[in-house]
């Protein structure tokens, strides 16, 4: 018989397991039989492929081709410093792709599915891949089911079962057995699959497959794996690479040209444009932006913030508002009861957090609650309509589950009410678990006898269900919605509790039951309870650096408006006069109309998921660059839509975390902030690479063809050229990509999305610089051949100039506007590190027997060393005067 067909007696009795679950051991010895639960591992990064990839380039084609010739025209030293760079340029790009690629992989096995199991009686968190056959696993709205589970208990429970079927409806399950034969998926009603998404409501069941024993384990093969997002900045750059491609293969058939109208060999001329090419475009480029993505999505982590998307990295560093919710984001996620009312009196309720030690005062007199009728009833419904269990670990109180509902367990705690007794006299028979639609949640309790109904929720929602209130009068809503809007301009957030007694012969717990609001079956409102949970104070910081940054913070929250422009004036984030916009504005509201209020309103309150996609939509409609918190299964609209979605690590779904790019471990506000700040470094980096490379690489062409203009002969031979490429480009280019981060970055106005690599500022500099050292270069080697010096000597001087030039130009490049007598060699020592080894490199170069043979290189004398270095100086110069001037108009325009 299959799964479905047995009753839930005989699921447990061949399963071997109980009502309180299987024991540690129990479950640790089927852990060994049965194995992980996990389907097949995703493949292993693809070395080959990644070789594969570096050869993968028309520069390498290109130069490929070139050593072949020169082997056809003997020049085999030229053809084995070719192939020497194409080995050495392959290995140096495959080692730091697979590092990245390694990296990357590692953070996401961060990300680990949970699950809620009972195990000897208690409910427990475990990583999903531990789940085995025979465990009693909890269920609910926005996870994803982790195994395959036959229900034995469940409540309005529904699943999205497109992923084995294609069918989008959510499907209605049950916890019946079923007596036909071969059934389909879609029609076995009665067990979860592992994969699908809970969509609504709560159920339990016993795990009868795990991992590849799974429906979906049987069909992974089938199931596309997902693919990996390529960053947006990486098109970017490729295109920027192939641009300049083209430039550089013209400019060097130009050179190929003049040097045969010149005189120049046809054999001579063509390995000097190949190497002209290969010297001048970046190749390295799109290495170094992986790198400094994977630098990026590493140094996120370290800030609780976990990439799931790579482009989210430098996509971060562009955003203009972050939409984030309130509750355990921006705040502490410590609710904590401060006042109670009970339909005739105002209480108030001291202690913070989740110790259950304070007093409860009325007009500021301690009473004892227990002689409080009605205030017992408002705490009682709190602690026992209520999903959360308060603990102790290390000495200190926790809470399991939600934390407004721990607050509610420790306010009656206060009381004197102890949940293990209250459960035993109020057992819980059925329950309709809080759903956002809804408003609300209710319990079915029995009694001496007796069955009552205990509801609790949003305020508007439980008085639309009350008739009278718990002195037996009519309900008087406007009273009761008066002092919860007093509560809450408090900064407090209001439950209100109500109850009834109900037919004896009532076992299952429907909508439909709890919402019957006539004169006799109409609830007993009982009171409300107000509590407030503090803003983190590290999010205070967070949101002030967020306004120097250029960055707006709004705040979408299901809270009442008074509750959420208290705590937004705490924050910063609004002041008095800021105007909050509710979800029942939003429903009057066009999108247009909406359009017209995004950009002056950042608080919302009482709103749906499905006005959050709206605020998003036209936020993004103005322009802005977004980035979206959320943590429900309907949060998932937003966080797509987003530019940036953000879920949360503790408090988020899995549907939640799928969605997002992003995702927070400590579900912190502040982490935000700090993954804006890398993702504004990656961005910079690659600049600064870019900067560094392109006029390094566009002087090697020029100061060729300046040779042909003074007629003095090539200032490199092919060899010399891939040299100063190899030196350069494998060495400093990647080190660059782990500069720090300059001073103030966060106080700049958010970058343009729509800009390119190179802004205008770098233009105007790459051409001066470019310039300034094709003129450096043949200075010196004019100068050089002036003196007497053999061309073999010469040239050793005009490649080690261009070497010293790279040197100083990768000073240069640390920062667009900051003089680098200002920053510190040693703040990035990847880039220090890397000049001392290309300086020794160069040494080597120049007065290594071996490598003059390959090079064709001469010593150079003390003299010499002075005048490179104080030509290729001159490049700092230079640069430090066009910041300084950038930076006067900087100021002034500020």
């Amino acid at each position: 018989m299959q799964w479905y067909q047995l009753s839930i007696r005989d699921i447990y009795h061949k399963l071997k397991t109980l009502e309180k679950g299987l024991s540690q051991e129990e479950a640790k010895r089927r852990l060994t039989e049965y194995g992980y639960n996990r389907l097949q591992e995703e493949d292993k990064i693809n070395k080959l492929k990644i070789l594969i990839r570096q050869l993968a380039s028309p520069l390498i084609y290109i130069l490929l081709v070139a050593g072949l010739i020169a082997i056809l025209f003997r020049e085999y030293v030229d053809a084995g410093v070719i192939f020497v760079a194409v080995i050495l340029n392959t290995i140096i790009g495959y080692l730091q792709e697979y590092k990245a690629e390694q990296s990357v992989k590692a953070l996401k096995k961060m990300l680990v599915n949970r699950a809620k199991v009972i195990r000897e009686g208690i409910e427990r968190d475990i990583p999903a891949d531990e789940l085995v056959p025979g465990d009693i696993v909890m269920l609910y709205s926005g996870i994803r089911v982790p195994a395959d589970i036959r229900l034995i208990h469940c409540v309005e429970f529904k699943t999205d079962e497109s992923l084995l079927t294609g069918e989008s409806l959510p499907v209605e399950k049950h916890y019946h057995a079923i007596k036909e034969d071969n059934l389909t998926y879609g029609d076995q009603k009665n067990i979860a699959f592992m994969g699908t998404i809970v969509v609504s409501g709560r159920a339990k069941g016993i795990v009868v497959a795990t991992g590849m024993n799974t429906v979906l384990g049987n069909i992974s093969k089938y199931i596309k794996a997902t693919e990996t997002v390529k960053a947006p900045l990486q098109e970017k750059i490729k295109k920027f690479a192939n641009s300049l491609g083209i430039i550089v293969i013209s400019a060097s058939l130009f050179l190929f040209g003049i040097g045969l109208i010149i005189g120049e060999s046809i054999k001579d001329m063509f390995m000097t444009a190949v190497a002209a090419a290969v010297a001048t475009i970046p190749e390295g480029l799109p290495v170094v932006v992986t790198i400094a993505l994977a630098v990026g999505v590493s140094r996120m982590a370290r800030y609780n913030a976990l990439i799931r998307k790579i482009h989210a990295v430098e996509t971060l560093g562009s955003t203009t508002v972050i939409c984030s919710d309130k509750t355990g984001t921006l705040t502490k996620n410590e609710m904590t009861v401060k006042v109670i009312y009970d339909g005739e009196n105002i209480y108030e309720v001291e202690g913070i957090g989740y110790e259950p030690e304070g007093k409860i005062l009325h007009e500021g007199i301690q009473v004892n609650p227990k002689q409080h009728r009605h205030l017992i009833d408002v705490l009682r419904i709190g602690l026992l309509c209520n999903e959360s269990n308060l603990y102790i670990e290390d000495g200190q109180f926790k809470v399991e589950g939600d934390p407004t509902e721990g607050a509610l367990i420790v306010s009656a705690m206060k009381a004197g009410l102890t949940p293990e007794e209250e459960k035993e006299k109020y057992p819980q028979i059925s329950m309709v678990p809080f759903e956002s639609e809804r408003g609300y949640m209710a319990t079915l309790h029995k009694h001496r006898g007796k069955k009552y109904l205990y509801v609790k929720g949003a305020p508007e929602r439980v008085l639309d269900m009350c008739v009278r209130d718990s002195l037996g009068n009519e309900i008087d809503r406007e009273k009761i919605l008066k002092i919860a809007e007093e509560f809450a301009k408090n900064g407090l957030r209001i439950l209100a509790f109500a109850y009834r007694e109900v037919e004896e012969h009532v076992e299952e717990l429907t909508c439909k039951e709890v919402e019957k609001c006539d004169h006799i079956f109409g609830l007993t409102f009982a009171g409300l309870q107000g509590m407030i949970d503090p803003p983190r104070q590290e999010v205070l910081d967070a949101i002030k650096g967020c306004k120097k940054a250029g960055i707006r913070v709004v705040m979408i929250t299901g809270d009442h408006a008074f509750t959420a422009k208290a705590i937004g004036e705490m924050l910063g984030i609004s002041d008095k006069k800021s105007k909050v916009l509710t979800g029942k504005e939003l429903e009057k509201m066009t999108d247009d109309e909406l359009f017209n209020k995004v950009k002056e309103v950042s608080i919302y309150a009482r709103v749906s998921p499905e006005h959050k996609l709206r605020i998003v939509q036209q936020l993004k409609r103005h322009g802005e660059i977004v980035a979206v918190t959320g943590d429900g299964v309907n949060d998932a609209p937003a966080l797509k839509s987003a530019h940036i979605g953000i879920s949360m690590g503790k408090s988020g779904t899995d549907v939640a975390r799928e969605a997002s790019d992003m995702v927070l471990t400590d579900d912190n506000f502040a982490s935000i902030f700090h993954a804006v700040r890398e993702g504004r470094i990656v961005f910079d980096n690659i600049r600064k690479v870019t900067f560094f490379l392109i006029p390094t690489g566009v002087a090697s062409i020029i100061s060729i063809i300046f040779a042909m203009i003074f007629r003095v002969p090539i200032p490199y031979v092919p060899s010399q050229i891939l040299w100063i490429n190899l030196v350069t480009n494998s060495l400093k280019d990647i080190s660059l990509a782990f500069e720090p981060g300059e001073k103030g970055i966060l106080e700049r106005p958010p970058r343009n999305p729509k800009e390119g690599i190179m802004s205008r500022l770098l233009i105007e500099r790459t051409i001066i610089v470019g310039t300034l050292i094709s003129l450096g270069i043949i200075f010196n080697f004019m100068s050089a051949l002036q003196e007497g010096y053999s061309l073999e000597k010469a040239r050793t001087v005009a490649v080690t100039t261009m070497v010293l030039f790279q040197f100083f130009q990768a000073w240069n490049s640390r920062s667009e506007y900051e003089s680098i007598f200002r920053i510190s060699l040693l703040s990035n020592p990847f880039l220090f590190f890397s000049l001392v080894a290309s300086f020794l490199a160069q040494l080597a170069f120049i007065y290594f027997p071996p490598f003059q043979w390959i090079f064709r290189t001469e010593p150079i004398s003390f003299s010499d060393w002075i005048n490179i270095i104080a030509v290729s100086m001159s490049v700092v110069f230079v640069v430090e005067i066009d910041k300084w001037i950038r930076r006067r108009k900087r100021n002034r325009k500020n």
